[in-house]
């Protein structure tokens, strides 16, 4: 996985205490908060959006309520590497967040986060209907996690 820094940014990853991570979707987004000391995320209720609009005034309260330093945004590349128009799609949604919040962002690769997120699920024998059982909370926390990881490597 790799980390692409917003053009915006001029904080350094590792500087970053809260983060509020979202695995972007056009349906639902999964949202998590995580603390760089910990290294840790937490999943958060999934967020509905509508072709890609989520409900501001829901991520407003977040925002209120968990004060984050900054964003991370899952970059849906295909696996070879190559960006798609979800790549383009999860971009603008995370340039959003930058102007309406006026918080930095970062993307993060996110290949296979909602297949290993769906792995977990099954392997702690939970419930295979993820329509109705979503994952996309522990998709973001899983994105955020490793976005830590790999920006204090």
């Amino acid at each position: 996985m790799t980390v692409t820094p917003s053009q915006s940014d001029k904080s350094k990853p590792n500087t970053v205490n809260t983060v509020l991570g979202f695995d972007f979707g056009t349906t639902r987004m999964g949202v998590a908060i995580g603390q760089s000391i910990t290294g840790s995320a937490t999943p958060l209720a999934p967020l509905k959006a509508k072709e890609g609009i989520p409900n501001w005034d829901q991520i407003q309260k977040l925002v209120d309520e968990w004060k984050p330093d900054a964003f991370v945004v899952g970059l849906p590349l295909d696996m070879d590497g190559s960006e798609n128009e979800m790549c383009q799609r999860a971009r603008k949604f995370a340039k959003r967040l930058h102007g309406r919040f006026n918080r930095p962002y970062h993307m993060m690769d996110e290949r296979l986060s909602s297949y290993e997120a769906k792995g977990q699920v099954i392997a702690r024998g939970g419930h295979r209907n993820f329509k109705e059982n979503s994952v996309d909370g522990l998709a973001a926390q899983m994105i955020l996690e490793t976005w830590f990881m790999e920006s204090t490597a």
